[in-house]
């Protein structure tokens, strides 16, 4: 695909890169229905065209790597609401052509990243801001391993193994992606220095230090505040790339399905957080596209570099 003129690896060693923010805030934006239990899976099985105008709005922003609408696509999940393995093993790879149309019609270098969401989030339960899913490492590799082969047959240029609450489920997704050479980042969701599940964060990140196919470790939908903290966790057991893509400090309120947002947001540290190592910068639920243009102007030399967020 020509929309990228290298490996994202390279691009990292060199300067920091741009994520995009949260999909389903901006198809919600975009009039989208996200009831049930699919959540931006369902507009991504009805309405793929609102999917690739809300990665067209993000790159348009600015973002330098789209992140597809495959968080939520799981087999078992899809195929209680009437998909076989077939029309998911489909929908998964959609989703990363959706992308990468998206990334060729860009100004710019686009990468498409294919998001590996956690087990908890085909629950639609909140379970991904708990962990602790009382499945076993294997039983969670065999959850993932379809899913991973899936996206990767469809040639995203990077997966992201996105809003990982649990140590365990890590060391599963890893397991997969041992000697595929697969490029991927991993991204905890955290709270407190802590993993969602509870584990400390240099023993959550140093399971993937050494991985080769892991080119990035950071953070992701989390608290502004829980960044710099985790960052540091990170970079005290390791010399790869960090990243950090953290919500507008809105929590999740699973009974009511909404998020209840912070009385008073603080701007982003993000001068600190690229001091610290980070080199993959975007936003996740409630960070829209102008919120990275703001980041786009920062890394421009034309922003504050504090990050704008909506409450």
């Amino acid at each position: 695909m020509p929309r990228a003129s290298g490996p994202l690896a390279e691009a990292l060693a060199r300067r920091v890169v741009l994520l995009d923010g949260g999909l389903s805030n901006q198809l919600a934006d975009q009039g989208c229905d996200l009831s049930g239990g699919l959540w931006s899976g369902r507009v991504l099985a009805e309405r793929p065209d609102q999917v690739e105008a809300a990665h067209t709005a993000y790159a348009r922003a600015g973002a330098e790597v789209l992140i597809t609408a495959s968080y939520q696509v799981g087999y078992e999940a899809f195929a209680a609401h009437g998909h076989d393995r077939a029309a998911t093993t489909a929908l998964l790879q959609r989703s990363v052509a959706l992308a990468a149309r998206a990334a060729d019609a860009a100004d710019h270098q686009v990468w498409v990243a294919a998001s590996v969401g956690p087990y908890g989030a085909v629950l639609a339960d909140g379970s991904e801001y708990r962990g602790r899913y009382g499945l076993s490492v294997r039983e969670l590799a065999a959850f993932h391993r379809p899913r991973i082969e899936a996206l990767l047959e469809a040639g995203p240029d990077v997966l992201a193994l996105e809003t990982i609450p649990d140590a365990d489920e890590a060391e599963a997704l890893l397991t997969v992606l041992a000697g595929t050479g697969a490029p991927a980042w991993l991204s905890y969701t955290v709270a407190d220095a802590r993993t969602r599940a509870g584990q400390p964060l240099p023993e959550a990140f140093a399971l993937a230090a050494g991985t080769p196919e892991i080119i990035a470790l950071g953070v992701n939908c989390c608290a502004p505040a829980d960044v710099l903290p985790a960052l540091e966790a990170a970079a005290s057991v390791t010399a790869k790339p960090l990243l950090a893509y953290p919500n507008d400090g809105s929590v999740w309120k699973p009974a009511t399905g909404t998020w209840q947002a912070p009385p008073d947001p603080a701007p982003w540290p993000t001068h600190a957080w690229t001091r610290t190592g980070a080199r993959l910068l975007g936003g996740c639920c409630r960070i829209g596209p102008p919120d990275i243009a703001e980041l786009t102007a920062w890394t421009s030399g034309g922003g504050t570099g504090q990050g704008r967020q909506r409450a």
